[in-house]
């Protein structure tokens, strides 16, 4: 338990250090954790340091390259194409020696790992990013912490019997409210005290905060099903006590796609 404390007070730290300078340590940051999670996620698949994951890291390094110099959406898409190809033309070329399995993996980890962890950066670079991106953090982090303390006081309904046993629906529900809450709170002192001037602002903190809080669940039980179905108990040991990049930011993987888009639409529908 002291070691868990430990490191994860040690990762909150760096975390909190790159989202408040972003720039290039929060792209580093991103970078570094997306290589590593890819690697933890390939190793299960065995092909961490075969062809189809060379493909893959390959595939990342372009990503974060293009993404540095302001990442063009038309690159992305050639990028992503061109990857499945690849893949697709070693799977032809070297039949049998590699599973259907493993080089859909190999493309999946690429968009599942790199790609969506990529949009912490994204919104922190935004605009009004160092305000609204720390919602991204909420919807994972603040709602597992509110999710655990709420299932523990009123939970009765499992939510996910075999992917995680001890996660309720009250739990659940628990840590959605109060997410929502702290972003609209956070919303509407933005506006009052930072004198941002926008009126839809704890609108859309309040719907960025739901939105993140329910997809950060589905993050969190989509990584433990993989898990499952390889009967892993942790994707690395890179964090002590917590496990990997993946066992610890699961739900991160979904909640930072999840605001920059709710944000961004959300923005031009209240405006």
């Amino acid at each position: 338990m002291k070691t868990r404390i430990i490191s994860g007070i040690v990762l909150g730290i760096l975390v909190v250090a790159a989202m408040y300078l972003g720039g290039p340590l929060l792209y580093l940051f991103c970078a570094v954790a997306s290589f590593v999670g890819m690697f933890e996620l390939y190793r299960i698949f065995e092909i961490q340091n075969k062809a189809p994951g060379i493909i893959g890291y390959l595939m990342a390094f372009v990503f974060y390259l293009n993404l540095s110099r302001g990442g063009d959406r038309q690159i992305e898409a050639v990028l992503l194409i061109a990857g499945l190809m690849a893949l697709m033309t070693l799977y032809v070329l070297k039949f049998p020696a590699f599973k259907t399995e493993q080089i859909v993996i190999a493309f999946f980890g690429v968009i599942y790992v790199a790609v969506m962890l990529s949009y912490i950066y994204r919104c922190r670079m935004e605009e009004l990013g160092f305000y609204y991106s720390w919602i991204i953090w909420a919807g994972s982090w603040v709602n597992d912490t509110f999710a655990y303390f709420t299932g523990m006081a009123f939970g009765k309904h499992k939510m996910a019997k075999v992917l995680s046993p001890k996660k309720t629906i009250e739990g659940a529900i628990g840590g959605i409210v109060m997410t929502t809450i702290i972003a609209t709170v956070f919303g509407y002192f933005l506006n009052t005290l930072a004198h941002i001037d926008q009126p839809e602002m704890p609108l859309v903190f309040m719907a960025a905060g739901a939105i993140s809080s329910l997809l950060g669940i589905i993050g969190d039980l989509s990584a433990s099903a993989i898990k499952r179905n390889h009967n892993i108990k942790d994707y690395g040991k890179l964090i002590p006590g917590h496990g990997g990049i993946l066992d610890r930011f699961d739900s991160v993987i979904f909640t930072a796609p999840a605001v920059y888009w709710s944000v961004a639409l959300l923005s031009q529908i209240f405006h």
